[in-house]
C-alpha cells in the first residue's frame, strides 16, 4: 500500500462521515463536501492502486526480461545453425555443379545426336 492508496482512502471514509453529519445536521454544504471528498478519495485511491500495480510489474520486469533473452540467444543460436547447414548445402552443391553440367550437356548432346540422324540399325 503506497501513500496515495492511504490517503485517498483516509479522504473517502472522511467524506462519507462529512456527508452522514451533513444528513443528521441537514446542511447542504456537508453533505456537498462530503460527496466531492469521498470521490476525490476514491480517485486518490484507485491512482495509488494503479501505481502499486505498475510498480509490483516494473519489479517482476528483470525475470520478464531474462527469460526473453534466454529465448532470442537460443533462436538465434537455432537459426545461426540453420544459416550455417545452409551454406554447407550451397557448398556441397557447388562443387558437384560442374559434373552436372557436364553429364547434363551430353544427355542433351547424345539425345540431339539421335533426333538428327535416327536409329541405326
Amino acid at each position: 500500500m503506497n501513500k496515495d492508496e492511504f490517503q485517498g482512502g483516509a479522504r473517502y471514509v472522511g467524506g462519507k462521515v462529512e456527508k452522514a453529519i451533513g444528513d443528521t445536521v441537514d446542511s447542504r454544504d456537508w453533505q456537498v463536501d462530503g460527496v466531492v471528498d469521498q470521490v476525490a478519495g476514491g480517485a486518490q485511491n484507485l491512482y495509488g492502486r494503479a501505481k502499486s500495480a505498475v510498480e509490483d510489474i516494473v519489479d517482476g520486469a528483470p525475470e520478464l526480461a531474462d527469460k526473453l533473452g534466454s529465448e532470442a540467444r537460443h533462436a538465434a543460436d537455432r537459426t545461426a545453425e540453420v544459416a550455417r547447414q545452409g551454406a554447407r548445402t550451397a557448398q556441397d552443391s557447388a562443387k558437384d555443379a560442374p559434373l552436372l553440367w557436364a553429364l547434363g550437356a551430353a544427355t542433351i548432346g547424345y539425345g540431339l545426336a539421335w533426333l538428327v540422324h535416327g536409329q541405326r540399325d
